[in-house]
């Protein structure tokens, strides 16, 4: 077996300029394969795994699309609950605090009352399932000689993962106990890449690529019903349908319908409220269990601080993580290959956020989601801002 490169290779690899993807018709799924799988620059390593470099692009493919296609969207909860006071004849206000961003609270808007909001968040993607995308030292693929400590030959990937989500979502009371709502992303996806090989200590980068998405990702209409209510406590059931209307070979939809059936619960006090949300996803990618806790404390009648932890356990390929097995034809050499975990994938994230009522029917709202593990898809932190408006009742 011939382990170093030839006069003539070298000469070859010296010449040899890497390939850039030409991205105006591709999909992002075609540009990933595309950054894995090409090989521009011939190396010494003539029997490469093709096999392996293939899997490593459906991998990656498999885990970003778990992740973005899934990215949680705001409550549609209105700002403000209102409900009728019979012993005045007058529709009141009766919560002190203004809801979270993503637990649901138990209590609907109340009869004939309409909110519409915006929101707008950034995301910068900086690691896949705890490895880091953008200093370029994601293995795709090696080669190691069994009888040699490290690789001779190694593929290694950097990804620029950038979003802008901006939703338009809403809700509308039926009755003073039941709400409809929806929840329509707008996402503008960019992807930037490389991969670099590295054959007997020498590097040459094997392919250049970049990807524009801009489109609808999934949307979300939701109904909740307050099943019961006393006091201060109030317990409710909620159904979400999520919609395949995001592009999937642009990571920005499931591509099939998923439903959520949640259970809520609250307590609503005079300066303070705390809000717990479990439910079961069905359909879409994968199963998925997700939880969530939040408390709202009012500083003034106004203004709202908020704090919540939202946890999401997803039964799909969102694992990454590296397999070791026989080159398929030469001797005595192993590959090493991105391979999907069959753990599930258990994502946690907290979210400190406020919102202020600048006017009677107008609530500004912003927060920053931060994650508290290194499972899936992962920014360090993550802005989010918008408004709310409350129809006139």
């Amino acid at each position: 077996m011939i382990k170093t490169i030839s006069a003539a290779t070298a000469l070859t690899l010296a010449l040899a300029h890497p390939a850039a993807a030409q991205t105006t018709k591709r999909s992002v799924s075609e540009v990933l394969g595309f950054l894995v799988t090409n090989q521009s620059v011939a190396t010494g390593s003539v029997e490469r795994d093709r096999a392996a470099a293939q899997a490593a692009s459906d991998v990656v493919s498999r885990a970003l699309l778990a992740n973005l296609a899934t990215l949680p969207v705001g409550s549609s909860s209105g700002a403000f609950s209102y409900r009728l006071n019979p012993e005045i004849g007058t529709v009141e206000r009766v919560t002190q605090t203004f809801p979270p961003f993503f637990v649901e609270r138990a209590l609907s808007v109340g009869r004939s009352t309409a909110s519409l909001g915006f929101t707008y968040q950034s995301l910068r993607f900086s690691s896949l399932d705890g490895r880091n995308l953008r200093d370029g030292s994601l293995v795709t693929t090696a080669n190691q000689f069994v009888d040699e400590p490290a690789p001779f030959d190694v593929d290694r990937l950097m990804l620029d993962i950038d979003a802008d989500v901006a939703t338009v979502y809403g809700n509308l009371g039926l009755g003073d106990r039941a709400e409809i709502g929806f929840a329509v992303p707008m996402v503008a996806l960019r992807l930037n890449g490389s991969r670099v090989n590295t054959y007997r200590g020498r590097a040459f980068t094997q392919a250049t690529a970049s990807a524009t998405a801009l489109g609808l990702a999934d949307a979300v209409v939701r109904t909740k019903y307050t099943v019961f209510q006393e006091g201060n406590g109030a317990i409710a059931a909620a159904v979400d349908a999520r919609l395949p209307t995001g592009r999937q070979a642009d990571l920005l939809g499931a591509g099939s319908l998923a439903l959520r059936m949640s259970g809520i619960g609250s307590i609503e006090g005079s300066r303070a409220s705390m809000h717990a949300n479990v439910g079961v996803v069905v359909g879409g990618l994968a199963r998925e269990v997700n939880y969530g806790g939040a408390v709202a404390g009012a500083v003034s009648p106004r203004l709202t601080l908020t704090g919540e932890l939202i946890g999401r356990v997803i039964d799909s390929a969102g694992h990454i993580e590296s397999i070791v097995a026989p080159h398929p034809t030469l001797a005595d050499v192993e590959t090493i290959r991105l391979g999907a975990s069959t753990a599930r994938l258990h994502m946690l994230t907290a979210a400190p956020g406020v919102k202020w009522n600048m006017t009677d029917t107008w609530v500004l709202v912003g927060n920053v989601s931060v994650p508290l593990t290194r499972a899936g898809l992962t920014t360090a932190v993550t802005p989010y801002i918008g408004i709310d408006y409350s129809l006139e009742r």
